[in-house]
């Protein structure tokens, strides 16, 4: 597949990677010689220099043979002209655009026939939402939802009081008292898709599905007590600030955000007349104390700089809020993070990478491709969803007796909103929604793929 990548600023960089390694054909388009040197020697890729919003720079990048547009620059309004300018030079085109000014958000739907858009993705719409479901449903680091909602994979650290040190894998139900399964597991930054012989350690972080009634359980016999939010503090006062609070606001939370900006700090109190909005630096500690950081359910660390929301992170814990929230920007700052007391960590770069992955899979695999991905584990494996049809291998054949490939799980399968966990005994059916774990080198287009024939 060829796609042409217009902005290679850092959304367009991580997307321009994991699109090399899915092994499509990439030429990037930026003003910027420096960029295209940098991202033309980490990846194998064209670089074409020059206003990605000319019909003269599209043509010199192939648009005309394309089948897919990106527009990832830092506008907005150029990746609606790059979008309509390429569509009308290729209309088989497919188009997908970031947008990240709120004001444009209702009306890209509508018009989005006369942009000759396809998708439009916004960064900070969808960490605002991730955000805000861990809030809603607290306990876990991270949470991802497949199957209309019926099957949940989320993320969980074994604490140093936990009752499931020295306990192997094949007798955790016994003890947390509910099925549940552990998909992956993360221990000293390297990723395992684990056997049942697998005993968990203190700091494993555990990647787990089951339907919502035992991952409640779970919690309450692993001793993570949860309870509703009732109040919010966010540091910083970024676009993902404005849709968060927004959310919040509806389910009746309160919230405050800290913002150093005076005139940012005007624009949010008149656009969020409900939530208190504080003129201060977030990174003052007189000031956190005086807003009330330990009285608080949860702490969401939106500033600009990683550096900043780690340390304000860690504060926040020291001063027992229970659940702390930590937005990065820079992948490589997650894998240092592993040991480090910062709670869930929210990638805007990568939810917005992993939507447009999502599409180019269904682009290239038109029939059995995969409805849904999650990367888990930062990064080291997918979770993906595939609803199985009468093309799929294996219907009606329990698990135990087929060759899968080397760190691929067939994790669970849901059916008219009931979802099961699937043991070696199981089977799967046409018509099942199916969540594969993969920690493999192969990228898994098509359910078929998993198998070793």
């Amino acid at each position: 597949m060829k796609i042409l990548v217009a902005g290679n600023g850092k959304m367009g960089a991580s997307l321009t990677k994991q699109l090399t390694a899915e092994g499509c054909d990439l030429t990037v388009i930026d003003e910027n010689p420096g960029v295209l040197e940098s991202i033309m020697e980490d990846c194998d890729v064209m670089g074409i220099e020059g206003n990605c919003a000319s019909m003269d720079t599209l043509r010199d990048a192939g648009v005309e043979d394309a089948d897919l547009l990106v527009a990832m620059t830092g506008k907005d309004e150029v990746n609606l002209l790059c979008c309509m300018t390429a569509h009308s030079m290729n209309p088989r085109l497919h188009t997908v655009t970031r947008i990240k000014n709120p004001e444009y958000a209702g009306q890209i739907y509508s018009l989005r026939s006369a942009f000759g858009l396809s998708m439009a993705v916004n960064p900070d719409r969808q960490a605002a939402s991730e955000i805000g479901r861990l809030i809603k449903y607290p306990g876990f680091l991270k949470r991802d939802t497949f199957a209309r909602g019926t099957v949940e994979i989320v993320e969980l650290r074994v604490r140093e009081d936990s009752k499931a040190i020295g306990v192997p894998l094949s007798k955790l139900n016994s003890v947390v008292r509910c099925q549940i399964l552990v998909c992956a597991a993360v221990r000293d930054g390297e990723v395992t898709i684990p056997s049942g012989d697998f005993v968990l350690k203190e700091g494993d972080r555990l990647f787990v599905t089951g339907d919502a009634e035992n991952l409640a359980t779970l919690l309450k016999h692993l001793g993570i007590i949860t309870r509703k939010a009732r109040r919010v503090l966010i540091a910083g006062g970024s676009r993902i600030s404005y849709y968060l609070a927004q959310a919040l606001i509806r389910h009746g939370i309160d919230v405050r955000i800290i913002e150093n900006n005076q005139e940012r700090c005007r624009e949010l109190a008149s656009d969020l007349p409900e939530a208190t909005v504080v003129l201060g630096d977030a990174g003052d500690q007189k000031i956190l104390d005086k807003e009330g950081i330990a009285d608080c359910d949860a702490f969401v660390t939106l500033t600009g700089v990683d550096e900043t929301n780690i340390v304000l992170s860690i504060f926040g814990t020291h001063r027992g809020v229970p659940q702390v929230i930590t937005k990065l920007s820079r992948e490589e700052n997650v894998q240092m993070l592993d040991d480090l007391p910062v709670g869930s960590i929210i990638s805007p770069k990568d939810l917005c990478t992993n939507s447009i992955v999502r599409y180019v899979r269904a682009m290239e695999n038109q029939v059995g491709a995969a409805v849904s991905v999650h990367m888990i584990a930062d990064g080291q494996a997918e979770a993906i969803e595939f609803i199985l049809d009468e093309n799929t291998m294996h219907c009606g054949e329990p698990l135990k007796n087929l060759k899968l490939r080397k760190n691929v799980l067939i994790a669970c399968a849901s059916k008219r909103g009931k979802s099961r966990i699937l043991t070696g005994d199981s089977t799967f059916e046409k018509g099942d929604s199916v969540i594969v774990i993969s920690a493999g080198e192969e990228v898994i287009g098509q359910f078929n793929d998993i198998f070793l024939e």
